[in-house]
Formats: C-alpha cells, sequence, structure tokens
C-alpha cells in the first residue's frame, strides 16, 4: 500500500509541474515547488498504460524523472532504473491513459464562481436537484444568491422537464435563486427579479426577452432571442467572491477537473471576463505555484463596436506563447467580433448574421495575422462558417496564413466543402459535446437525417483537419470529460437518444486521442504532452475503471484514482487517496460545493431504478399526487418527509418524492 508518507517523503525534489518558478516567486514559493537540482524519481508499475504512442502503445510501468516521463516499457526495463531515493506506487493493474486536455472550457471564469454555484451536472432526476436547490436555499445567508449555472440538461432528468416558476418560488421565496439552462433560459423567482431590479417598466434589451404576465410584470423567465446576453449580464448582477475566495474557488474547481483526469484545459475566454483584470487570480495562482491544470488561455473581445480596439491594445500587452508550460497566452477568440456570434439555441430558429459581419470581421482578421496571433471563432452553423471562411480566405490572399494555427469552435452543422475549405487554409476544428444536452431539441427541429452529421467527425478526420474535443463548460456543458468521450463513442444523448450512425462514431482510442494527443495542435504543444512517452511533460490519470472494457454506458461514470501533473500527485483516491494534498476548505463556508461537490455520479441500485422510472412515466407534469396535486415543491419545501417513500408516501399517499 503506498502511503502519503512514503510516497511524500522525497516530494521536494520533485520538479512541480515540470517547469521552473517563475523568476519573481519568493524562496517560500521556490521551495514548495521543488528544486530543479534535485533528481527524485518516481516508478508507476503493474499498470495496464496507455501510452498513445504508435511505436509503443502500451506499457506496464513508467519512469518519471524531472517532471517528464524518463523511460517507458514494461516492469523488466523499467524497475532496474531505481535509485536510492527513487518513490515507487503499484498501480494495482489498473488502466492508465495521458492527462486529458480540453481544447475549450471557461476554467478562468469558471473558477472564480464555482464556489458559489449549486451544480446540477450528473443529477439524473428533478426532484434530486429540487432537494439540492431546498438545502442550499436554507443554508444561504442573505443577500446571496443560489445560482444553478449551466451545466446540465431537461433531457438528463427522468422528469424530461424544467422546474417550473412556481415549484422555484415555493422552494425559495425570499433567497434569490438563478438557474441557467444552457443557453437558452434563465429562470429566477420572485426575490432574483427584485434583486436584479426587473419590473414592469424594465424593458427587453437587445437579443433576449424578460417574460411577462397578462399585466406586464415580469414572469421570472429570460428567454435568449437570439443571443445569450441577457442572460449572463442578468448573471453577472449578482453578488461576486472577494478575491480570496475567488482563489479558493479556483483550486476547488481546479482540483475537481483534476479528479476526472483533466490535466490540460485551453481557456476559451468569456463575456465579462475582461483582460488583464479579470486574470489577476489566476495569475497570482499561477505565481504561488498553485496551478494544477497547464492552461493556455484565448483572449476574448468583450465590447461590441470595439472589438478590434480590443486586440490592437492586446497585441501590444501579450504575444502567442508567452509564458511557460503551466500558464501561457494561446491567441484570440472565441469571440473575435459580436457580429458573427451565432448563439446555439436549437429551441429557436438559427440566427442570420447581420450584413456588416465580414466588414467587422476582416480588420480584426487581418490584425491578427499582421501580428501572428492564432485565433478561434465560435460558429454553430454551417451558414456562419462559409461567411467566415470567405473574409479568411481574403485575408489569406493578402497576407499568407502560412501556417499559423487557427480553428473553428463547435461546427455542428458544417458541410463537406466548408470542411475541405477549412483544410486548404490550414484550420483545424474543436468540437464539443453539446449536442449531448441538446441533441432532442436539434432533431425537433431539424429532424433525425439532419441531426446525423451535428458534427462529422470522421470526414472532418479524412479530410486532414486537426480535430480537438472539448466541453464549453460551465455553461452550456458539463466540465466531465468523460460524458463527452461517451458522446463520441456511442452518438448518444444524456437523455439517451441516439443521434449518430456508426459511421460518425468513433472507436475508443481515437476519441481518446482527440481528448489528449490532437488537442496539443490548437495550443501550438505537440509533442511536448498528450502521449505517455519520453521526453513529454509526466501529466497521466489512473482511471477508476477501465475505459478501453466497460460498457459503453459506463463510460460517462469513470473517474480518475490517481492523476500526476508533472509527475505530481493533484488528486487521488480510492488506494492512493493519501497522496495528494489536502485542498483547504471551500469558501465560504456556505459554500454548495462544501455539500455536494461537483458533478454528482449517477446512483446506482434497483430501487433508485424503479424510482426513476416511475418518475419519468408519471410527471410530464400530468399527474397529481394524491395529498398535493401539483403543488410538489410545496411538499419539498415543507418540514415533512415528504421524500421517504417507504414511510411518508406509503401512509398518506403523497407521491412528490417522484417528481
Amino acid at each position: 500500500m503506498t502511503t502519503r508518507r512514503t510516497f511524500l517523503g522525497a516530494a521536494a525534489g520533485f520538479v512541480l509541474h515540470g517547469s521552473h518558478a517563475p523568476a519573481n516567486a519568493s524562496d517560500a514559493t521556490r521551495s514548495s515547488m521543488g528544486d530543479t537540482s534535485m533528481k527524485a524519481d518516481l516508478i508507476l508499475f503493474n499498470g495496464r498504460i496507455t501510452t498513445l504512442d504508435r511505436q509503443k502503445p502500451d506499457a506496464s510501468a513508467v519512469l518519471i524523472r524531472d517532471g517528464r516521463f524518463a523511460a517507458v516499457g514494461d516492469e523488466r526495463e523499467i524497475m532496474p532504473l531505481a535509485g536510492p531515493t527513487t518513490q515507487r506506487i503499484d498501480l494495482k493493474g489498473r488502466r492508465v491513459i495521458p492527462g486529458l486536455i480540453d481544447s475549450h472550457m471557461h476554467i478562468i471564469r469558471g473558477g472564480l464562481n464555482y464556489n458559489m454555484e449549486l451544480r446540477w451536472d450528473g443529477v439524473r432526476s428533478l426532484s434530486d436537484a429540487m432537494r439540492m436547490l431546498k438545502e442550499q436555499v436554507d443554508r444561504t445567508p442573505a443577500p446571496q444568491w443560489v445560482r444553478v449555472v449551466g451545466g446540465f440538461t431537461e433531457h438528463q432528468f427522468a422528469e424530461k422537464r424544467l422546474p417550473t416558476l412556481d415549484e422555484i418560488n415555493a422552494v425559495s421565496p425570499d433567497t434569490p435563486v438563478f438557474i441557467l439552462h444552457l443557453y437558452d433560459r434563465a429562470l429566477l423567482n420572485g426575490a432574483a427579479l427584485r434583486a436584479v431590479g426587473y419590473t414592469k417598466d424594465t424593458p427587453n434589451p437587445p437579443g433576449g426577452e424578460i417574460q411577462r404576465d397578462a399585466n406586464g410584470n415580469p414572469t421570472g423567465l429570460l428567454i435568449a432571442k437570439p443571443n445569450a446576453t441577457i442572460l449572463y449580464a442578468t448573471l453577472a448582477k449578482g453578488p461576486k467572491l472577494p478575491p480570496e475566495y475567488q482563489k479558493n474557488s479556483s483550486r476547488h474547481f481546479m482540483r475537481e477537473v483534476n479528479r476526472l483526469g483533466v490535466t490540460g484545459v485551453i481557456d476559451a475566454g468569456g463575456g465579462f471576463q475582461n483582460y488583464p483584470d479579470d486574470y489577476q487570480v489566476i495569475e497570482e495562482l499561477h505565481r504561488e505555484g498553485q496551478l494544477t491544470v497547464r492552461l493556455a488561455y484565448n483572449l476574448f473581445t468583450q465590447k461590441p463596436k470595439e472589438e478590434l480596439k480590443d486586440f490592437d491594445s492586446w497585441s501590444k500587452q501579450v504575444k502567442p506563447g508567452q509564458g511557460d508550460d503551466l500558464y501561457r497566452h494561446n491567441g484570440a477568440g472565441e469571440m473575435l467580433v459580436y457580429s458573427a456570434a451565432d448563439f446555439e439555441d436549437f429551441k429557436v430558429e438559427r440566427p442570420e448574421m447581420p450584413p456588416n459581419m465580414e466588414g467587422d470581421l476582416e480588420p480584426v482578421v487581418r490584425l491578427l495575422v499582421e501580428n501572428r496571433w492564432p485565433w478561434r471563432l465560435h460558429a454553430t452553423y454551417n451558414e456562419t462558417i462559409t461567411r467566415a471562411l470567405d473574409v479568411f480566405e481574403k485575408v489569406n490572399r493578402d497576407i499568407p496564413f502560412d501556417g499559423l494555427h487557427w480553428f473553428f469552435d463547435h461546427a455542428e452543422t458544417i458541410d463537406d466543402r466548408n470542411i475541405d475549405r477549412i483544410a486548404a487554409l490550414g484550420g483545424g476544428i474543436a468540437v464539443q459535446h453539446r449536442m449531448a444536452f441538446q441533441g432532442e431539441d436539434f432533431v425537433q427541429r431539424y429532424g433525425n437525417k439532419a441531426a446525423e452529421r451535428t458534427p462529422p467527425i470522421k470526414r472532418m478526420l479524412e479530410a486532414g483537419v486537426p480535430v480537438g474535443a472539448g466541453t464549453d463548460a460551465t455553461r452550456v456543458a458539463s466540465y466531465n470529460p468523460w460524458v463527452s468521450l461517451s458522446w463520441l463513442v456511442t452518438g448518444k444523448t444524456l437523455g439517451g437518444l441516439t443521434l449518430y450512425p456508426s459511421a460518425n462514431r468513433l472507436d475508443r482510442e481515437s476519441a481518446l486521442r482527440l481528448w489528449t494527443e490532437a488537442n496539443t495542435w490548437f495550443s501550438n504543444e505537440a509533442g511536448k504532452k498528450g502521449q505517455i512517452t519520453e521526453g513529454q511533460l509526466a501529466d497521466l490519470a489512473v482511471l477508476s475503471d477501465d475505459y478501453f472494457s466497460v460498457p459503453e454506458d459506463a463510460i460517462q461514470d469513470i473517474t480518475s484514482v490517481l492523476t500526476l501533473l508533472g509527475g505530481r500527485p493533484v488528486h487521488g483516491d480510492a488506494e492512493f487517496k493519501d497522496l495528494a494534498p489536502p485542498l483547504p476548505a471551500p469558501m465560504p463556508d456556505w459554500s454548495p460545493v462544501g455539500t455536494f461537490g461537483g458533478y454528482q455520479q449517477r446512483r446506482a441500485g434497483l430501487e433508485t431504478d424503479r424510482k426513476y422510472a416511475f418518475a419519468a412515466a408519471a410527471c410530464g407534469c400530468a399527474n397529481t399526487c394524491g395529498v398535493h396535486g401539483h403543488s410538489h415543491a410545496s411538499a419539498w419545501g415543507a418540514n415533512t418527509p415528504a421524500s421517504d417513500a417507504r414511510s411518508f408516501w406509503g401512509v398518506l399517499g403523497c407521491s412528490c418524492w417522484a417528481f
């Protein structure tokens, strides 16, 4: 049994994350990060190691030195390399993969807010979600809000619906509640409407709708029409955490993705995330040696009509690649100009980009190419991609891209012609599992046939286009990479709908490559990480279950039991739980993270299955409870044990527990 004590006895000799301490780090920080002149080694053995190195695809042991893989092979080759200070970890036959890299996440923005958010990611019953909400309402002090900010879909719930506004108000009459569903709507209770100041006299903002009752008063439903500005502008009105709490929050969010095997993220910027002001917390954590994921960040313009000004200013402040192996600048986007942003709300018709799109986009792209800045561009629909490519091709004729790494994000409805145009320009495509959350909505609007290529990943790969995978977390989808890997392999939504024929699904190894080595192209780090091979950064995940042999439906339930970043444990569980250093408690003390954590793993068992099956059949919300009628939330909010199916339900006839 490997213990924290035996493993960390010489841990000060490890090179943290495989990089040197920042030049301005304090002596204490340098000590905590490790002295690069020391060469304590680590051997992992007795594992089933998937290297993704085509020359040596499998191994049973690895030697890590100075934060990199120094030797990879079988135990007969590796064990004799041990020295007197070499640490050893027995992997007990577990599957090991390279550390996962998310090519599109909003982790910097998400980290600032993570500790304030109640996550419904992974929750499979609306009744469970509402009980979590009620518990959090009870512990949240005024004037704080309870926020459920994306990462879930109504289709994942057994009940196949969202809560009603009446149900939310019954659970929380006084504490503001803000629930964001993807980028199509937000649900606010009466207290939240009062907190943000929305009244009968508040006009609809451009691109959004405040739904009203017959008397013109806001109901609490905000609808993105056609873009999500109203949703995140309203969210931005809520209280923020102080800087020290934001640091704590960011550390907890990074450790949460470490728990799922993630060691690298390309951050796609985000609305209301200004550079450099909103990057101070993550940069302070970097200086202090507290980062547990490698971050390559893109800069996202913040003001319509001032996009060129933003990028001109930023091009004088920072250069692509500036930084180190832990924290580095990656270029522009995903928002380049507001007139080119086609938000992905499949409940409504496709938005038509305005006629000024090309005129706005061209000078920004010219500036980026002139300054050799890579870029990424959000584009959901083929029509938007066509118009953007017209601009890119025009600029390329004047100023050749010449190997510049640029790419589209999303591309759900891209056609073959545009895939080939991207290949000709040397671009890439980063895909995310948004269809796992919205596939049912897409099928309802466009039909099953159209959904079969959303996006056509195999066709992209056949065309030679670099393709990488990510999540687009935390608002439009969950940050759990295994939900994405499950979607890539099975072609299914979280609601169980099969979207893709086998011709557009990937085998497990191909899907894993999109989450590891393929993503290094998108941050200009090919050959540096993404494989378990000599010389690369020693980032890996030891898995709870064997990705290559579990049933397809179980892929989404995989976690990591040991995650290493540069050879250093950043997460440990099960037999490895004592290896990673402990985190401080979540701040503030009422944080949902302290009670519920993050992603909610599925619960197993026949009783749970029967309960969810009954809920799915009973509530649309078509059936009434024998005691409360349709007022299920009133029961959840009461002190009576409405959730106890065996006693309370059996005695009084209340079935609110199922709703």
